[in-house]
C-alpha cells in the first residue's frame, strides 16, 4: 500500500469532525470546508514526516486548528443581527439594506445521529464564539468541547500552559453560560410538533397562529438583512406584511441545523415557475414555545443541507 493510500484509509475517518472542529472556529461551513481540504493537503504533504508522536487524530486537529487561525488573522467575525449591538427593529419602519460588508454566521447541517455533535454546535455557542478573539475561541474550544488538557493546547499555540489557562478564564467570563438546558432537539415530540404548526401557520397565512408559537422574549432575525425583532408584538406586526405569498407558491421540507429543529423553504414568484431556495430556517424551541428563529436568506446554504436549489 502506497503511503497515499494509507494516508487516505487512516485520515479520511476523521473528516467529518474536523468539518465540525473547523465551523465552530469559523462561524460558516464554506470556510470550514475550505479549511479542511487545506489540512488534508497539508497532512498528506507532511504524512511521510509524521512521526508517529502523537495520534493521527491529534496531529490533524493541530494542522487545522493552525489553519483556522491564520483564517481568522486575516477574516472578521461572523455576528448575527442582534449581536451588531444595535437595537431591536420597528415592524412600522423599513427594513434596513442587506449589507456587503458583513460575514454572517452561517447554519451547519447536523444529522440527528450526530450524538457526539450535540450541544457543541448550536447557534448560540457558535454566534457567542464570534465575540472572542482567536486565541480565546481555540482554548475555549480545545479545553470545554474536545476536553484537551492545557499542556496539550499550550503545545498546540505555542505558549504556556498559564497562558491557557488565563485565555479559557477570559473566554468563559465572556460567552458565560450557554448551557440552554431547557431547549429541546430535533427529534423531540415537542420540536416536531412545533416545527409542523409553524409550517402550517406560514401557508396559512396564519399570524395568530404564529404568534402563540413565540415566546414573551422570542427573537426573529433574517441575515444578511441587519434589522431584527424581538417579543411576539413586533414579530407579528411585521411577519403580517409578509402574508401576502399565497400558500400554493411556497413549499417547506423539515430539517435540521446546528442540532436544532430547522425549516427549508422554498418560494416561486410566479404560477407555473420553478420553486427557488429561499432560506434555512434554524430555530430554537423549549416547552414554552419557539425563542429564537433565524432565517438564513442564503440559496448557496442548500446543497450543503443536500437539498436541491429548485422544486
Amino acid at each position: 500500500m502506497t503511503s497515499t493510500e494509507d494516508f487516505t484509509r487512516l485520515a479520511d475517518p476523521y473528516r467529518r469532525e474536523l468539518l465540525v472542529h473547523c465551523y465552530r472556529m469559523l462561524g460558516s461551513v464554506h470556510d470550514a470546508e475550505d479549511t479542511v481540504q487545506e489540512t488534508y493537503l497539508q497532512a498528506w504533504r507532511a504524512y511521510d514526516g509524521f512521526e508517529g508522536r502523537s495520534s493521527l487524530r491529534t496531529w490533524l486537529y493541530r494542522i487545522a486548528t493552525r489553519a483556522c487561525l491564520k483564517a481568522l488573522e486575516r477574516g472578521r467575525r461572523r455576528p448575527l443581527p442582534h449581536g451588531l449591538g444595535g437595537p431591536p427593529g420597528d415592524p412600522a419602519e423599513p427594513l434596513a439594506e442587506p449589507s456587503g460588508e458583513i460575514l454572517w454566521l452561517e447554519p451547519f447541517p447536523t444529522p440527528a445521529q450526530a450524538v457526539d455533535e450535540r450541544q457543541t454546535t448550536r447557534l448560540a455557542l457558535i454566534a457567542a464564539l464570534q465575540h472572542l478573539q482567536p486565541r480565546q475561541r481555540a482554548v475555549l474550544i480545545m479545553r470545554d468541547v474536545l476536553m484537551w488538557r492545557a499542556n496539550e493546547v499550550a503545545d498546540l499555540l505555542d505558549i504556556s500552559t498559564a497562558a491557557v489557562n488565563s485565555l479559557l478564564q477570559r473566554a468563559r467570563a465572556h460567552v458565560g453560560d450557554l448551557s440552554q438546558d431547557d431547549v429541546v432537539e430535533p427529534a423531540d415530540p415537542i420540536a416536531i410538533s412545533t416545527v409542523e404548526r409553524l409550517m402550517k401557520a406560514f401557508e396559512n397565512s396564519d399570524n395568530a397562529g404564529l404568534m402563540r408559537l413565540l415566546t414573551d422574549d422570542a427573537v426573529w432575525e433574517m441575515p444578511p438583512i441587519p434589522t431584527w425583532f424581538t417579543g411576539p408584538g413586533d414579530i407579528g406586526r411585521f411577519l403580517a406584511s409578509l402574508w401576502c405569498v399565497a400558500p400554493e407558491n411556497v413549499k417547506f421540507v423539515r430539517t435540521t441545523a446546528n442540532d436544532q429543529p430547522a425549516i427549508a423553504w422554498w418560494q416561486r414568484h410566479h404560477e407555473g415557475g420553478p420553486y427557488q431556495a429561499h432560506c434555512i430556517q434554524v430555530l430554537t424551541v423549549t416547552a414554552r414555545g419557539i425563542i429564537h428563529a433565524v432565517s438564513f436568506m442564503d440559496p448557496s446554504l442548500f446543497p450543503v443541507f443536500g437539498l436541491p436549489p429548485t422544486k
